[in-house]
C-alpha cells in the first residue's frame, strides 16, 4: 500500500466521536490526507481556519456536507481533505481535518462499512471509486482482532468474577465454621490452614459480606393481603340481597308457593312433608 493509500496508526474513537477510544492502535482504511502537491495551495486557507475539537468538526462536516458524513459510515473517497478544502475554504485547517479523519476511519462502524463496500463516496455522497480489496480485507482483519480481544477480555472478567466468587464462598464457610467450634483460635487456625494473623480479617470480611447479602435478598413472598375483603365482609349464602330504594325498611321474604294465602281468608294449607 503506498504513502497516499495509508495513514499512521491511531488510537480509534466513533464515527461521531461519542463511542470511547479504543485501547490499541489500528492502521487507518482510507487516505484522508491532502496529495503534497496540493500543501503548498491549502496552506493560506489552513493559516486563516479556526482550531477546533475531532467532535466539532465533525459536527460541522454532517452541517456542509450531510450526504456522506449523517447517517451510518461510508467508505470515503481517497485524498477528500483536497474536496473539502476546495468546497469549504477557511473552515478546516490541515491538522484538524487530519486529526478528525484519523478517529473516523479507525472507529468500528466505518470498518465494518469499508468490510462490505465496493465503492467508496464523495463529499455529495455519490459514488467515487471502487474500494479495494486490500483495503477491505484491512477492515476485515482488524474487527476479527477487536473481537478476539473482546472475548479475551470477556473471558479474562468471568474468570475472575468466578475466582471472587469463590473466594467468598470460602470465607463464608469460614465463619459459619467459627460461630461453631469448640477449638481454641489456634487450633481452629491449624485445622483451616488460615494463618492466625489473617483469621480476624477474613471474619470481618465474612460478616460484612454477610450482612450485604441480607441487605439485597428479597422479602417474603405473602400468599394474599392481610384482612382481605372476604375475611372483612362475610359472604351472604342465601343470594344476592334485595334491592332496596333510599329510605325503605327491609319487609319479611315472601312466601314460597306452600304459603300463599287462600282465597277464602283461611290459613294456608300446609303442604306435603
Amino acid at each position: 500500500m503506498s504513502s497516499d493509500d495509508s495513514l499512521p496508526p491511531v488510537e480509534v474513537v466513533s464515527t461521531d466521536a461519542a463511542e470511547p477510544a479504543a485501547e490499541f492502535e489500528v492502521p487507518a482504511v482510507v487516505a484522508a490526507e491532502v496529495p503534497a502537491e496540493a500543501a503548498p495551495a491549502a496552506a493560506p486557507q489552513a493559516a486563516q481556519a479556526p482550531a477546533m475539537s475531532p467532535a466539532a468538526c465533525a459536527q460541522q462536516l454532517k452541517a456542509l456536507f450531510p450526504a456522506l458524513f449523517a447517517g451510518a459510515a461510508k467508505p470515503l473517497k481517497l485524498r477528500i481533505q483536497a474536496d473539502i478544502q476546495e468546497r469549504a475554504p477557511g473552515q478546516f485547517s490541515k491538522q484538524v481535518l487530519s486529526a478528525f479523519f484519523r478517529r473516523y476511519t479507525g472507529s468500528t462502524s466505518y470498518l465494518i462499512a469499508a468490510s462490505k463496500a465496493k465503492h467508496r463516496y464523495d463529499l455529495d455522497g455519490a459514488e467515487a471509486g471502487e474500494m479495494s480489496e486490500e483495503h477491505r480485507q484491512i477492515a476485515v482483519q482488524e474487527l476479527a482482532r477487536r473481537r478476539a480481544n473482546h472475548e479475551a477480555v470477556r473471558a479474562q472478567e468471568m474468570a475472575q468474577h468466578a475466582q471472587e466468587e469463590e473466594q467468598r464462598r470460602s470465607r463464608f464457610n469460614l465463619l459459619r465454621a467459627f460461630e461453631t467450634t469448640t477449638l481454641t483460635p489456634a487450633n481452629f487456625c491449624a485445622l483451616k490452614g488460615v494463618a492466625m494473623e489473617e483469621l480476624d480479617g477474613l471474619l470481618a470480611l465474612a460478616r460484612k459480606e454477610a450482612e450485604q447479602r441480607a441487605l439485597q435478598a428479597p422479602a417474603p413472598h405473602r400468599s394474599g393481603p392481610p384482612g382481605n375483603r372476604e375475611q372483612r365482609e362475610p359472604r351472604d349464602n342465601r343470594g344476592p340481597r334485595a334491592e332496596q330504594r333510599p329510605g325503605q325498611r327491609p319487609g319479611p321474604r315472601p312466601a314460597g308457593p306452600r304459603g300463599e294465602p287462600r282465597r277464602d281468608g283461611r290459613p294456608p294449607k300446609a303442604g306435603p312433608r
